[in-house]
This record gives C-alpha cells, sequence and structure tokens, in this order.
C-alpha cells in the first residue's frame, strides 16, 4: 500500500507538472499550431466535410431508391354496404346489408423508384459542387483571418513584454537618480523642488508599469485563445519584436497583385456563380419530370390475427409504373420567379465589378500603410536614439549643477514617449504587413 500511494504522488506531480511546462512559440510555430486548433479553423474544416456529404445527400436523390412500408389494420366495426335485394331474386325496392372483406388485414410491399429526368436534379448537382467551392473558399479565408489575428496577438504580446522590459529599466535608472538628488538636496546642494520632479516622474512610470503588466497578461490570455489553447495556458514567445520587424522589412518587395486571386474576390464570384444557378433552377421548373417505379407486395386477411403463423395464406402482387409531370399553366407564377433570379443575378454581377474596385483600393491603401510604417520605424528609430544621447546630456548636466530639474524631466518625458513610439512602430510594420498579406493570399514564412 505505501509504494501504490508512493507511486500515486509520483504520477499526481509529474501530471500536475507536465500542466504547467509552458509551450514555446516562435511566430511562424504559432501561426501552425493555430491553423490546427484554433476554434474557428475548426469548425471551417468541419463546414468542408459538411458540404461534401450535403454533395453526395443531393446527387443521391437521382440514384435508385428502395423503400419497404408494412400496414396492418383491425376494424373495430366493418363497414356495411347496401345492395338491392332484387340481385338476388328478391323484391324490388329492398336492400340487404352487407358486409365486405375481413375484420384484420396486413400489406407488406417494397418499392423501386428511379429519377429518369428532373431539370432541378441537375441544377441541383450542380449547386451541390459550388457550395464545396464556397466552403473551401471560406475555410481559405478563416485561415488568412485566423494567420493574421496570431500575428497581431504575438506581436502585442511582444511588445507588452519589451514595455515591461524599458520601463522597469526606467524605474531603476530613476529610483537612482532620485536617491542621490534625495542625499544633495540633504546636504543643502539642491533644491527640494528637484526631488519633487523625480518623484513625479518616478511615480508616473510606476502607474504606466503596472497598467502595462495587466494588460501584457490580457495580451497572452488572448494570444491563448487566438491558438485554440485555454486562455490561461502558460506560453512563451521565442521570437524577437525588433527581429520580426526587420524580417518584414528585407522580405521581397511588395508586388501587384491580382485582385481575381484574392479569396475575397473568389467569394464574390461564387456568390454570382449561386444566383446564376438559381436562374437555371426557376427556369428548370418549366420542364417536365420523369420517373419510374416498380414494387411488389403480399395481402393476407383474416378476422382473427393469424399473420404469424405458419399456415397463412399471403396473396402476391407487382406493379410497374412511369410518371410524368408537365407543368402547362401557372399564372405566371413560374415566369415571376425566373424574372426575380434575373434580377439577382444582375445585383450579383453589379457586387462583384464593386468588390473588384474595392479590393484594389484596399490592396494600394494597404500598400501605403505598409510603406510607411516601414519609413516610421526608421523615423522613430532615430528619433530614440536622440532622445537616448539628450536625456543623457541633461542627465549629466543635472548632476553637474548646470542643469534644472525641469529639463531633466522634459527629457526623460521625451525619452519616454519616444521609447513608446519606437515599439509602436515595430509592430505596426508587423500588422500593415499581415494586412496586405491577408488582402492578397500571400502568406510568407517567418
Amino acid at each position: 500500500m505505501k509504494s501504490l500511494f508512493k507511486l500515486l504522488i509520483i504520477t499526481v506531480s509529474y501530471f500536475g507538472f507536465a500542466q504547467e511546462t509552458p509551450q514555446n512559440f516562435s511566430l511562424q510555430e504559432a501561426i501552425d499550431f493555430a491553423l490546427e486548433n484554433n476554434r474557428q479553423a475548426k469548425n471551417a474544416t468541419l463546414d468542408i466535410e459538411a458540404a461534401k456529404k450535403q454533395k453526395w445527400e443531393t446527387t443521391a436523390t437521382g440514384l435508385p431508391q428502395i423503400n419497404a412500408k408494412i400496414d396492418y389494420q383491425h376494424w373495430l366495426k366493418q363497414q356495411v354496404q347496401l345492395i338491392p335485394a332484387s340481385a338476388f331474386g328478391g323484391p324490388e325496392g329492398v336492400f340487404e346489408e352487407v358486409v365486405f372483406g375481413t375484420k384484420q388485414n396486413v400489406t407488406a410491399t417494397a418499392t423501386l423508384s428511379q429519377l429518369l429526368f428532373d431539370g432541378s436534379y441537375l441544377v441541383g448537382l450542380q449547386s451541390a459542387k459550388v457550395y464545396l467551392e464556397i466552403s473551401k473558399n471560406s475555410k481559405e479565408k478563416t485561415d488568412l483571418e485566423v494567420r493574421k489575428a496570431v500575428i497581431n496577438a504575438y506581436g502585442n504580446v511582444l511588445m507588452a513584454e519589451e514595455s515591461v522590459s524599458i520601463l522597469e529599466n526606467n524605474i531603476k535608472i530613476l529610483q537612482k537618480n532620485l536617491d542621490e538628488t534625495t542625499k544633495i538636496y540633504e546636504n543643502g546642494l539642491e533644491e527640494e523642488e528637484s526631488v519633487e520632479q523625480l518623484q513625479i516622474t518616478l511615480s508616473s512610470v510606476q502607474s504606466n508599469l503596472n497598467n502595462t503588466k495587466r494588460l501584457k497578461n490580457l495580451a497572452y490570455q488572448m494570444l491563448s485563445i487566438t491558438l485554440g489553447l485555454d486562455y490561461n495556458t502558460p506560453i512563451v514567445l521565442t521570437d524577437d519584436l525588433e527581429n520580426l520587424t526587420v524580417k518584414n522589412i528585407l522580405q521581397d518587395g511588395i508586388e501587384d497583385a491580382d485582385v481575381k486571386n484574392t479569396i475575397d474576390y473568389r467569394i464574390a464570384a461564387n456568390d454570382k456563380t449561386s444566383k446564376e444557378l438559381l436562374l437555371k433552377l426557376e427556369k428548370s421548373k418549366a420542364l417536365p419530370t420523369l420517373s419510374a417505379f416498380i414494387n411488389g407486395g403480399y395481402n393476407a386477411f383474416d378476422d382473427q390475427f393469424v399473420f404469424l403463423d405458419s399456415d397463412t395464406r399471403w396473396f402476391g402482387s407487382s406493379l410497374l409504373g412511369v410518371s410524368m409531370n408537365i407543368p402547362i399553366f401557372s399564372s405566371g407564377m413560374r415566369s415571376a420567379a425566373t424574372q426575380r433570379a434575373q434580377i439577382n443575378l444582375e445585383k450579383a454581377q453589379i457586387n462583384l465589378d464593386e468588390t473588384e474596385q474595392q479590393l484594389k483600393l484596399q490592396i494600394e491603401a494597404a500598400k501605403s500603410d505598409f510603406i510607411l510604417a516601414t519609413e516610421e520605424y526608421e523615423n522613430k528609430k532615430q528619433n530614440l536614439n536622440l532622445a537616448e544621447r539628450i536625456e543623457n546630456k541633461n542627465q549629466t548636466k543635472f548632476f553637474e549643477g548646470v542643469g534644472s530639474s525641469f529639463e531633466l524631466r522634459q527629457a526623460q518625458t521625451q525619452l519616454y514617449t519616444a521609447q513608446q513610439e519606437f515599439l509602436q512602430a515595430m509592430l505596426d510594420v508587423i500588422n500593415t504587413k499581415a494586412e496586405l498579406e491577408t488582402l492578397t493570399n500571400t502568406t510568407t514564412k517567418y
């Protein structure tokens, strides 16, 4: 029992440790993982499987169908028929009460039916193929959106991590400056305002750090959900924000994309194709339908329930038939439905043209945003270097007694702003590139 108890403790401890072990992800690993495990991506995959089943369901309606049926009837009180008595040699004007048939009967039949021609069935087969294509395009669209969401969430986590690191370093430097300034003030060589200025700056940065830590936790949770994990799953990111930024900038130049190859255009084209098929469907309703069937069955009759007995007599029957339904006159209903379908097709064509123009504009805007983001990155990087030099100079001047605390605080505030702007500039490069790739259906590797 002691050995079993120890084994149980070790097992529980192992699984508890395994559950707490963080998962490591590079950006590309995170994208690949999300495409398999993101909940929206999973549903899109299931939609494709459902479309395949629906395609076969539609196909099967035109294939042979076999149905069997068993009917049991028990007359609680049989119907009475009146027949003239003169038919049996009786007097005129007198009717005899007669009961036909037995109290109980069973009928068992099996029917084989086959659709020979139906215009709507042919349209249905085409529609099933289009529906499958729509599901595949929807899956591709979902994967692109999931990829973009992972990139955005991954970048937000990296930015939050960098922000926390920078703010903690700023606080460390500020605390050192405050301690040194306090000693100088206590020795009567500095004004109290200098200490207060540093206290204000330190308090502001500390508050910013606390908020950034909370945002970092939220960013991690958002990334976990995007990956398809539990929102509190511990994860570790192995890529670096600036390295990802440089990768995006150094990738091949932006090429002109063929709008007709984009997923949004193909989805709009699917809608037009669907409207074309609906028009065909309405037109096909004016065509005749032809079907055939053959059935066979057995009947048994008796006043008692003897249908399970081996000596019960069963009477067989069989029937072959062909049925044609010819639409002749519908008071203009089919014509109106056809015209309505034609109008919807014209609207779909207009929407397709509009989608093409909008996509061209969106792609150009995304290109402009990405170019601006790369330019801002270089600009903010230079500004950060300048702000660091200015802050270092003002710090030296302040402690040498030739600069004011106000000038130092102004330089520090300028530096902190430059730090955050540089982080945001790196994130903008990554996000605008992801937006451009989503619009143009390009998925470069990281």
